[in-house]
């Protein structure tokens, strides 16, 4: 970077820029967490000298926040995926169900903005369709920050809702599904060929409340992709500009996940077994009636507390499965 002639490709030199921000961040924070450590050791060395009895609190306080810290440090060892580190795109679309099936979509969406403000990350709407009279039909937002992808890839697929219904007048249990979808925003230097002939570029009004431009002008944009069928819809930015950019980032990544689908597919079949890629497998349920439990149906990972759950708290389930990831990647390399 010290080079002279750094800058003379911009692309290149961004790209170089990024990864040496993410790696000075990493061995920042490795060292800061080393000299936390020292320090408390010294603390407790001196408290031990003395025979001071009345630090023992203050102590056990920084032992329980270092080792918290640890705990965060160990979870990101486990995102070394190509892409772990990019923002990430999350679609939801309510199943049958109707109102039900709605209102649990809206949950759903709070739950994962409450766990990206609590983890100090930036969440932009992209696009939100509400229910005819409550809760959400789709939605589409990114959250941006880092590692973003790599912890909210373990989210995607069905999420199972069991409870006694607040819009049924007889009280009866109801089971609700809403599909997930997480996608990595691309880095913009990432070859991903949209051939525009191919895209079928609507441009109309935005819906429901908005801002003073929202509504007055055809600034809301989607973009359909012909040969897949795949359709981004953005109505949340003020121009049409920035909207019609926030359709092309989610083209470009739903392409590529369609190339990477495929070719896992490839491989499978020429391993002789064929495995279906199903992008609706139902992976976690969460059970409000006759009980309260959240289970992931992949790693087995559980707790009674739903309301927390609820609130943001998606800690467990996240390291859950990227330790499971890990260990498959172990056994396969064992074989």
């Amino acid at each position: 970077m010290s080079d002279p002639t750094f800058w003379n490709d911009q692309d290149r030199a961004k790209t170089i820029s990024q990864e040496a921000t993410l790696l000075k961040t990493e061995v920042e924070g490795h060292e800061a967490l080393a000299n936390k450590a020292a320090d408390l050791m010294d603390f407790l060395e001196m408290a031990m000298e003395e025979g001071d009895t009345s630090l023992t609190e203050e102590i056990e306080k920084q032992y329980e926040e270092l080792e918290k810290e640890i705990e965060k440090r160990e979870i990101l060892l486990l995102l070394s995926g190509e892409y772990d580190n990019c923002n990430a795109i999350l679609t939801f679309h309510a199943g049958a169900g109707g109102t039900e099936a709605q209102d649990w979509t809206q949950m759903l969406i709070r739950m994962y903005t409450r766990w990206a403000e609590q983890n100090g990350y930036r969440i932009i709407m992209m696009d939100m369709q509400p229910g005819d009279e409550a809760g959400v039909k789709s939605a589409m937002f990114t959250i941006e920050g880092d590692h973003a992808y790599g912890y909210l890839k373990s989210e995607k697929g069905v999420h199972r809702l069991v409870r006694i219904s607040p819009f049924d007048a007889a009280a009866r249990r109801h089971t609700s599904f809403t599909a997930v979808d997480v996608m990595p925003e691309l880095p913009d230097d990432m070859d991903i060929d949209i051939n525009m002939e191919e895209v079928r570029v609507d441009y109309f009004r935005a819906s429901g409340a908005g801002g003073q431009h929202v509504n007055k002008t055809s600034s809301a944009v989607r973009m359909t992709h012909l040969p897949t069928g795949i359709v981004a819809q953005c109505q949340n930015e003020r121009s049409q500009v920035q909207n019609r950019e926030m359709c092309m980032k989610y083209l470009r990544a739903k392409l590529f996940e369609l190339e990477q689908e495929k070719q896992a597919q490839l491989k499978a079949e020429i391993g002789g077994t064929h495995q279906a890629i199903e992008w609706g497998s139902q992976i976690r349920s969460y059970v409000f009636h006759p009980y309260n439990l959240v289970k992931d149906h992949r790693t087995g990972v559980e707790t009674s507390n739903t309301q927390a759950v609820m609130d943001g708290d998606l800690e467990q389930f996240i390291e859950g499965y990227l330790q499971q990831e890990k260990d498959k990647k172990l056994a396969k390399q064992d074989l």
